[in-house]
């Protein structure tokens, strides 16, 4: 039984990364003897184990046959006798398919001389080179693999995309694998590529491939559909997005709200061709369309949540200079700020990024921000147990309290105005 380090740990290693997780393929050995080992056998679709002190991941070596569409769609084979060459020719790209023995402890391409890597694909020339290049055809039957090159294209945003390997993930989705991408597989490829440095790049590649307009079509459909040039200098609203995207990145925004700026404009991809380049009621299609999204993708809860307040109040937000004191608290009321003051702080960072999301505005300020955090806090100062006490003595019941309260958050926020504290003119 032999034991090698496999893909990213290795990979990241040359690079002169951190390392974060470390993953086994074991040549030679039985599912049986993994146990007999102490390994616990965790692998539902083929054998994988944890060890017994590190709970890493260990897999038998394997290889695949194509049996069907999509993710599920393979027989897989381990046994003793697949070598690690063969495993190595069913991984994605060629700089995750370099071995290196279990013993290797080298760091940034220093190597103990007792080990040698295995590549025989050539991940080392690729990592030199800045390429991200398929190992084998064997990449085809895979669809997540698509979103695996987008994704890498996001961490990695120096490193160009083979011609052959875009060539074929076009070959893919022209016959139809993308279609077949599981939701959850979909959700989690995207979470991660919205965590990197670069995910406008992530998006601009499966555009690239066709890829976009299968797993999003609704992203998809906002490049090419303009917006006035006085608020949107850069017009294009696909564009735009991405710009919102990375000032997310910028300003180290969380997934919900990267989740959020991606989908804040969906609505403006519907706008009737007659009407362009305004875009009036999107905020309310962006929302359905997003709702739309977050079910077909299977998207947790606290991103769809934070990007439909997003979507509906974001413009609301940006003009909230112009709101008097009674429509400022409904403002709030609306963005449920009172009861998630947390989530109403990452939405107002969600409207920062799209105000500076702008061909040159991002390096502009965003008042509202610090302004109706400002607000909240006034609101939330108001003692609302004396408030309904009181009402309640004055007779008042149910919604009459209810009334009370917010006469009295309105004027504290008035007040707050007065003194100049904050403006919100």
């Amino acid at each position: 039984m032999q034991i090698y380090m496999v893909g990213g740990a290795v990979r990241d290693r040359l690079l002169g990364l951190p390392v974060q997780d470390r993953d086994w393929v074991v040549v030679g050995a039985t599912p049986e003897e993994m146990v007999a080992r102490g390994f616990v056998p965790v692998g539902r679709d083929f054998p994988v184990f944890l060890h017994p002190d590190t709970h890493e991941e260990y897999a038998l070596a394997r290889t695949e046959r194509k049996s069907g569409r999509g993710y599920r769609g393979f027989v897989v084979h381990a046994s003793p006798d697949v070598t690690l060459q063969e495993d190595l020719a069913r991984r994605d790209l060629t700089i995750n398919s370099i071995a290196a023995c279990a013993d290797w402890t080298g760091a940034a391409g220093q190597f103990d001389s007792k080990c040698e890597l295995i590549d025989p694909y050539g991940g080392q020339r690729d990592l030199r080179a800045r390429v991200l290049r398929h190992v084998t055809a064997a990449f085809a039957e895979d669809p997540v693999r698509i979103l695996r090159v987008a994704r890498f294209a996001a961490r990695f945003h120096d490193f160009a995309i083979a011609p052959e390997t875009l060539a074929l993930m076009r070959q893919m989705v022209a016959a139809g694998e993308a279609d077949h991408l599981v939701p959850e597989r979909v959700w989690q490829e995207l979470a991660r590529g919205l965590m990197e440095a670069h995910p406008a790049r992530m998006f601009e590649v499966l555009r690239q491939c066709g890829a976009l307009a299968v797993v999003l079509p609704e992203l998809d459909r906002l490049w090419g559909v303009p917006q006035t040039a006085s608020h949107h200098p850069e017009i294009d609203t696909g564009v735009h997005v991405m710009l919102v995207l990375q000032m997310a990145v910028r300003l180290q925004a969380p997934l919900p709200v990267r989740w959020a700026c991606l989908m804040h404009d969906l609505g403006k991809g519907t706008t009737p061709a007659d009407v362009l380049p305004r875009h009036l009621g999107h905020e309310q299609r962006s929302v359905k369309l997003l709702k739309a999204v977050g079910q077909r993708l299977r998207v947790p809860g606290e991103c769809t949540e934070l990007a439909e307040v997003v979507a509906r109040e974001h413009g609301n937000i940006h003009r909230s200079a112009g709101l008097n004191a009674a429509a400022l608290l409904r403002l709030l009321e609306r963005c449920d700020a009172l009861r998630k003051p947390e989530r109403f702080a990452d939405v107002l960072l969600a409207c920062e990024c799209d105000a500076r999301g702008r061909q040159g505005l991002q390096d502009v300020a965003y008042p509202p921000r610090p302004r109706l955090l400002a607000a909240l806090a006034t609101a939330q100062a108001v003692n609302t147990g004396a408030v309904a006490q009181a009402a309640q003595r004055d007779g008042a019941r149910g919604e009459a309290i209810g009334k009370a309260i917010a006469r009295a958050r309105t004027q504290a926020l008035q007040e707050q105005t007065a003194d100049g504290s904050y403006s919100l003119q």
